[in-house]
């Protein structure tokens, strides 16, 4: 390595340590401290220093600032003299330690001084100090603006002033009591400002300045003037318009000596006031808003003025807004309806979706035709009124589909009446039409349809099968239509259920009927032994009670109930008639309840059963047997040859249905008498027998 080389690598190894040094820095930090107060209080040509100490790196750059304004600056322990800026430095000093020392200081130096101290490498400290010069409170005067105090003036003010001297604290008393900010007086620097003064502001008022080094007390006396000048009206709290319900206070002052009496008249008469002539109005309703008049008078010399206030009394509409859409023209047209009463003023009501031309106040209609534009389509109501903004909806839409629904009622004659009632969600409410078959209805003795149409009343009702007809009812408005047809059933259980309690003592018996059954009630039937009852003596007994029998009758809208008092160790059975008026109809299917096993008629049948299936078993036996008998006995019966020429006679007819078969050896086998028989018969009938000649006598051998 060169020696121009090692240089440029000892450098590079000095900047990387210095780098080093300039980051982490070293164990030393830079600081600053006050000695005393930072608030230094002075007065006027005295000498002062502000007493600082500067530790932890040598030679620092220390600079004092007036407020922003650098004053002084120095390296400390330097041998170059501090740079003073050139008006203070008859005033300035900077000592060894970086103090800062003010000869005959002047209120001119009253201001915030702050000391920085700078090193490279190092952050920057610093310390402030606020100096204060004071002089000695001397000559105090204090003038009024304006020079009388007027009575309903806006304000009156009191304003000091010293000859010598500044105060850092004042006070002001009337009637020796101190005077605090409140809304009629305003304690200022300088000055004491009374709002609105009146009467009872006349009186001495005493001035107390004070600063550290001196106190001096003045007192001036202050006489309100009145007169029925221009009177000074107003609303507390001011604004444009009041609310009902609220309260509000009306105020009349004028100047004048003596003070002038206030009186306020609205409508005609003369209303009470408060002492100042201020008129309060407590939950102030509609009626009272108008014209308010003021009228002032001075008693001494009888002068009067008169002046006018308008107070305004709003009230908003109760509730909300109400949208609503009928159907008009005859069912043609769609009026859209918004209504929101009883504001002050009224309020103004809009359909801007449907048209900015025109609006109403308080209770507005908008009459267009219909269209399937505006089926499902919400349309808005904008109300406006000063106190609230707010608005409501409307949807117009055609019938949508529905399921009529069948009512069954007993008239105080025992007549049934059966009401079908037919309700389409549609806006504006569909109209309902009724007919009968092909037959449109309308009221009469027997059918009476609702002022809404929704309903129809059959009256007299028949539940025979000539009277169940199909009715049909058709929903529509102007933006469309819905039918439905109800086909009437007689009384009908379609079904049926049955929960036990865990005891087994009660059950609650359910059902479901069609709903279009024409039904006025249920009976409860129960087979079985009887309910449990209790006796004198408290035991209970049980009486057995063959067949169904009425234990309970529901209404027609009931589709459960409860029977108790059960044995749970016997077997009830339950079923439900369902009538209408005096016709009953099928009962629903048997229920049953009781313990595990077969039930009484199924131990009946097996009991009566199981000897006649014996009987029969024994009789198909003996027929079988029988059969088989008879089978036998017949075929051992004897069996003897046909007569030769009989056999020539049946050996002319051939046999195709019989094939021959040889036997083994050559030899025919037996012939079977059986079928020759079976066979021969119908040939003998049909070929006539040969005259008849006594054989020769033979030998007949049978065979068996």
């Amino acid at each position: 390595m060169s020696s121009d080389q090692f240089e440029v690598h000892k450098w590079h190894i000095f900047k990387f340590i210095l780098l080093i040094f300039m980051i982490g820095g070293v164990n030393c930090d830079l600081t600053i401290s006050t000695l005393g107060p930072s608030l230094v209080n002075t007065t006027v040509g005295s000498n002062v220093t502000l007493v600082v100490t500067i530790s932890g790196v040598p030679d620092p750059v220390i600079t004092w600032k007036m407020g922003s304004l650098p004053v002084v600056t120095w390296t400390l322990g330097s041998s170059v003299a501090p740079d003073i800026a050139i008006i203070h430095r008859d005033v300035l000093k900077i000592e060894t330690d970086g103090s800062l020392t003010f000869r005959n200081v002047s209120f001119v130096y009253s201001n915030t001084y702050t000391v920085e101290i700078v090193k490279s490498g190092f952050k920057t400290v610093s310390a402030t100090f606020v100096l204060k010069v004071y002089d000695y409170i001397r000559n105090v005067s204090v003038n009024t603006e304006p020079a009388d105090a007027l009575e309903g003036a806006e304000k009156f003010t009191l304003q000091y002033s010293t000859l010598q001297g500044e105060a850092d604290q004042w006070r002001w008393y009337f009637n020796s009591v101190e005077i605090q900010n409140n809304s009629h007086y305003t304690v200022g620097q300088k000055s004491l400002v009374i709002h609105q003064p009146n009467r009872n502001d006349t009186g001495p008022y005493t001035l107390v300045l004070t600063n550290p080094f001196s106190t001096v007390t003045f007192q001036r006396k202050i006489t309100v003037l009145y007169g029925p000048d221009e009177p000074m009206l107003g609303a507390s709290p001011s604004q444009a318009f009041f609310v009902s319900g609220d309260t509000l206070s009306l105020s009349c002052q004028a100047e004048g000596v003596p003070q002038p009496s206030a009186s306020w008249m609205f409508g005609g008469q003369t209303l009470p006031v408060s002492q100042g002539g201020s008129l309060n109005l407590t939950n102030v309703q509609t009626s009272q808003g108008g014209i308010y008049t003021c009228v002032l008078v001075n008693v001494d010399t009888g002068a009067q003025r008169k002046r006018n206030l308008t107070v305004n009394v709003y009230e908003s509409p109760t509730a909300s807004p109400m949208c609503s859409v009928n159907a008009v023209n005859g069912n043609v047209d769609l009026q859209f309806h918004c209504r929101w009463t009883g504001g002050t003023p009224e309020a103004l009501l809009s359909f801007p979706a449907l048209t900015n031309a025109t609006s109403g106040a308080g209770d507005f209609n908008l009459t267009i035709p219909a269209s399937q534009d505006l089926n499902g389509k919400m349309v808005l109501c904008r109300a406006n009124h000063p106190l609230r903004q707010t608005r409501c909806n409307i949807t117009a839409t055609g019938p949508a589909k529905f399921l009529p629904m069948v009512l069954t009622t007993v008239d105080r004659e025992g007549k049934i009446v059966v009401t079908i009632h037919c309700n389409s969600q549609a806006t504006p409410k569909a109209m309902v039409t009724w007919s009968k078959g092909t037959e449109l209805l309308a009221n009469g003795l027997q059918y009476q349809i609702s002022v809404d149409t929704a309903q129809l009343n059959i009256h007299d009702f028949n539940t025979s099968t000539a009277q169940l007809y199909t009715y049909t009812c058709n929903c529509s408005n102007p933006l469309g239509n819905n039918g439905k047809k109800t086909q009437l059933l007689g009384p009908t259980i379609s079904d049926s259920s049955l929960f036990p309690n865990q005891n087994g003592t009660i059950v609650t018996m359910t059902w479901e009927v069609p709903p279009t059954s024409v039904i006025t009630g249920f009976d409860i039937q129960m087979s079985g032994p009887d309910l449990l009852t209790v006796t004198k003596n408290g035991s209970r007994r049980k009486r057995a009670i063959e067949g169904f029998r009425s234990i309970q009758q529901r209404p027609g809208s009931s589709r459960s109930t409860d029977i108790s008092v059960l044995d749970p160790k016997s077997t009830y059975y339950f079923r439900v008639i369902p009538i209408a008026g005096r016709t009953q109809g099928e009962p629903s299917a048997v229920q049953r309840i009781g313990p595990g096993g077969l039930s009484r008629p199924q131990i009946i049948g097996l009991a009566v059963g199981i000897p006649c299936g014996l009987l029969f078993l024994l009789l198909l036996i003996g027929l079988i047997y029988l059969c088989v008998y008879c089978c036998r006995k017949k075929r051992q019966q004897n069996r003897y040859p046909v007569p030769r020429a009989v056999e020539k006679v049946v050996s002319t007819q051939p046999d195709v249905n019989t094939p021959n078969h040889l036997l083994t050896g050559g030899l025919k086998p037996l012939p079977d008498y059986n079928r020759m028989t079976s066979q021969a018969a119908p040939a003998e009938r049909s070929i006539p027998l040969p005259t008849f000649v006594a054989p020769p006598p033979v030998r007949t051998a049978t065979i068996v």
